[in-house]
Order: structure tokens, then sequence, then C-alpha cells
């Protein structure tokens, strides 16, 4: 019997390697070029850069090559790329939603400010959206999504004492984006806009009190080093949206799509679990932790959300956040949000 097994496991195994190689053979030699997310943070270290470097190559057996870039490396901004990929400059890209909010309200509406307190109501939020970004880019700019996946959970870095929400009162926060600036001002906080490479100097200089980012991307830009406290609330998961212009993936043979589609989707899933472990390990190494091993051990205070926060942060969400989004999103946005997003965290927004 066990004989037996051992023959069918190994027949399975002939079985594999025989589709994986008829795959490869039935895919053209496929070049492509990408840009990617930001190129000094572990999402393109680890992930994007290999993905596209090396596994796509091996597992295509050498069918598909592709060159990857990040944006900030081309002198770009973050909210150009999906204009360029509209304009087929680009092909494939990356860039964070928040990044393009000013050109319509719909690129906020999976991460408004304190909508997913954790990385599975993230995942839930960006899931059940994914649809709808995709309808809306084709529609609009040519493009077809290929996958949505977060940084680590977004949280407060402050430069002096901090213990809950009620403290953002007065204070002077780095919010990149307006969501997350209207929940700021809602605590009597003021929301200011500052390129992520200019948040050190100022919360160095006072300019800001505090500033929002991803718990371990505020490690590898060394915030510890001016700032003393971390709030552990995510307010945000600064969402990547990885896409395609549509004349572009058209024209690929059906194989490669085939393979790029599959391909992708293992990324994207693997990309949300990393953003979990490096949420938790930005906190372990900005405390300075022994377990922490993606970062730099450094000497902040996390402190701990308390029960009245997760509740005001409800609150602000239903009657502050949602409805001021809400309010400028426009056409079918705010039904779309209701039909998806709004089930699973239990707001239902009110269009105007």
């Amino acid at each position: 019997m066990r004989a037996m097994m051992k023959t069918l496991a190994l027949a399975g195994m002939v079985l594999a390697g025989m589709a994986g190689s008829a795959v490869a053979q039935e895919m053209p030699k496929t070049a492509l070029k990408v840009v990617g997310a930001w190129g000094n943070l572990t999402q393109y270290k680890n992930f994007e850069q290999p993905f596209w470097t090396k596994e796509i190559t091996e597992k295509s057996k050498g069918a598909i090559t592709a060159e990857i870039t990040p944006f900030n490396e081309m002198g770009l901004k973050g909210a150009e790329i999906f204009r360029l990929m509209r304009l087929g400059v680009i092909d494939f890209g990356s860039t964070v939603l928040g990044y393009v909010a000013a050109d319509d309200a719909r690129n906020e509406a999976v991460d408004l400010a304190g909508l997913s307190p954790d990385v599975a109501t993230a995942r839930k939020v960006s899931d059940a959206y994914k649809p709808v970004y995709d309808k809306f880019y084709r529609e609009r700019f040519g493009v077809q999504v290929l996958g949505i996946w977060p940084y680590s959970a977004q949280v407060l870095f402050c430069n002096g004492e901090i213990k809950g929400l009620a403290d953002l009162k007065g204070k002077k926060v780095r919010t990149g984006n307006r969501t997350l600036a209207e929940f700021v001002e809602a605590f009597g906080g003021t929301g200011v806009t500052l390129a992520f490479n200019e948040v050190v100097p100022a919360l160095q200089n006072k300019v800001v009190d505090c500033a929002i980012t991803g718990t371990l991307s505020g490690n590898s830009a060394k915030w510890y080093e001016v700032a003393t406290h971390i709030y552990a609330l995510p307010l945000g998961w600064s969402h990547v949206m990885h896409a395609v212009n549509v004349k572009t993936w058209d024209k690929l043979p059906a194989p490669v799509k085939t393979f790029l589609q599959a391909e992708i989707a293992s990324l994207e899933d693997r990309i949300w679990k990393a953003a979990a472990e490096e949420t938790d390990q930005g906190y372990d190494c900005n405390a300075g932790k022994d377990n922490c091993t993606m970062g730099t051990k450094a000497k902040m205070t996390v402190v701990p959300v308390s029960e009245a926060d997760k509740a005001l942060l409800k609150k602000v969400m239903a009657e502050t956040v949602v409805p001021k989004w809400a309010a400028r999103c426009a056409g079918d946005c705010v039904p779309a949000w209701n039909d998806s997003i709004g089930k699973i965290v239990g707001i239902t927004a009110k269009a105007n």
C-alpha cells in the first residue's frame, strides 16, 4: 500500500511538472515594464521587486521577463501614475490610492480614516470594493485593476506624550490625505499636508506634533529619531492598487494573462499576510523589543488603545468621517459603497 502511495505521489509530481512545462510552452516570450510603489519600503524590496524580476520568470520557465522601477526613483509623484497609465506611458503600475483621492473621492472609499481597525476587516473591505474600482478605472482611465494590497497599519507617531484621541486637540498632525485630516479635525487637531520625506525635519523642528504612517514604514524612515510615542490605533492601511493599461493587457496572449492574474493574486495574498506581520513588527521594533527582526530597535513608547477610544472611533466614523466623504462622492458612488463596504462595517452613508 505504501509503495502504491509513493508511486501515485510520484506520478502526480510528474504530471504537475508536465502541466507547468505545457503552460510555459504555450506562452510566447513576453517582456514587461512595471512601475512599482515606494522603493525604500519593505513592500517593494520584499515583494514587488522579486516578484517581477525573479519569480514570474522562474515560474514561466523564462517565457516572461519584467523590469520594475519604483515611481519615486523615476522622479514621479504617486498621484501621476494612473494618469500616465491612461495615456499609455506606463503599462503596469502601482500607487497608493490615497495619493489620487483628489482625482475622485472613490479612491478614499476603502481607507476612510478609522474604517478598518484590524487587517481582517481591511481585507474584507478591499475585496468587496475591488469590482467597483475595476469598473470605474476601466471606464474613466482605460485601466484594469489587478490587485489591491496594504502597507502596515497607519498610526500616529508623536514627538511628545499622547494617551488617546482626545490628546489630538490643538495638535498639528501630518495626515497624508483628506479623510485623515477630517478625522484629526474632528478631535480638535489640524491636518497638515507634508511629503513623506519632509516629516522627519518637521517633527524635529516642531512644525508638526504628530504624523501618520505605517508602523514599519515609520521605523524604516527613522521616525523614531524624532518621535517618542506611537498610538497603536490603526487609522488606515494606505492601500496600494496595482493595475495595467487595458490596451496593453488586451494585446497580451491569453495564456500570459491567465498566468499573470494567478500569480498577482498570490502576490496579493502574501502582501496582506505580511502587512499584519509588519504591523506587529513595527510596534515591536519601535519599542525596542527583542523579537524585532524587520527593522531597527528603537526606544519609543507604544500606547495601547482604550475601550473608550474604540467606541469613540466608531462614533466619529459614523457621524463625521463617512458623511463628509459621502458629500463629495457623486453619482453612484455612495450606493455602491453602501452595497459593499457599508454592509461589512455596519455604517450606511447618505447620498446628497
